[in-house]
């Protein structure tokens, strides 16, 4: 039997998150409304046929704003933990293989990142760079470099010691071509595997960023923007945030799903 058939979950969480791959690379086949102009007439109506998620306050219709805000949220979340992989990969790749002084200063520096709370660290990194979706990825991204790069060097350090690295540097094989052609690929599984965790909760952070109004300006959709946009109507219309906040809450889950199957090597 199939390794998805018997694990249901995985399959429904890989089906969340390329639904909402399909809505950032092509929204308009999923709805052919308007994300920012409205019909006022058509304000605060509930789910239904004719508007899935229902309708704001100024009667956009929600779903399509989830969908067109799926294009935002996702190229900042697929920033931000590119930022995160490539620089943390760098970071460790170094850290474990030079080591000496070069590790003790690079080790010092992740634990410095490691011990302020992510969301603290994105937000005041982006006081300092300004707001929009291009300086909440940078944020988001530099918040994740020290996980990555804790990962990466503990993997080297295995790596570095095996038999196949000592039998290329003892034929003379140069010190970057035994870096990029022997450690480096035999150490990427468990980063890249922390990638699909990493990208779930790049979405949370997103989505928490741009809810405090640290992302696109008005009316562009984002998720978090949408989930903070609709609590001056929770009472009588729970549909905007409840919604919106849905989405987000299972993409996180899939991705976390998917990340353990990942690491277990069951995907």
């Amino acid at each position: 039997m199939p390794t998805w058939a018997r694990r249901p979950d995985l399959l429904l969480a890989g089906a969340v998150v390329l639904m909402v791959l399909a809505w950032a690379a092509f929204p308009t086949l999923f709805t052919s409304q308007s994300p920012v102009d409205g019909v006022p007439a058509d304000r605060l109506q509930g789910p239904s046929a004719a508007h899935l998620f229902g309708t704001d306050h100024l009667g956009r219709d929600l779903f399509s704003r989830v969908v067109h805000g799926a294009r935002l949220t996702l190229q900042a979340t697929v920033l931000a933990v590119l930022i995160g992989l490539v620089v943390g990969t760098l970071t460790g790749l170094v850290s474990g293989f030079v080591r000496g002084v070069v590790d003790d200063v690079l080790m010092r520096t992740m634990d410095v990142l490691l011990s302020i709370p992510a969301l603290l660290l994105s937000m005041a990194l982006i006081t300092a760079l300004g707001f929009g979706t291009v300086k909440v990825a940078i944020a988001v991204g530099i918040g994740t470099v020290a996980n990555f790069a804790r990962v990466m060097r503990s993997e080297v350090l295995k790596v570095s010691s095996a038999v196949y690295v000592e039998a290329a540097r003892a034929s003379g094989v140069r010190t970057t071509g035994v870096l990029f052609r022997h450690v480096l690929p035999n150490a990427a599984g468990p980063v890249l595997s922390l990638s699909a965790l990493e990208f779930g909760v790049a979405v949370l952070a997103v989505s928490a960023l741009s809810f405090l109004g640290f992302g696109a300006p008005p009316p562009a959709p984002e998720w978090g923007s949408l989930v903070a946009g609709g609590r001056d109507y929770l009472a009588t219309s729970w549909w905007l945030t409840t919604l919106p906040g849905v989405v987000v809450a299972a993409v996180v889950l899939s991705a976390n799903r998917i990340a353990r199957a990942l690491e277990r090597g069951t995907a």
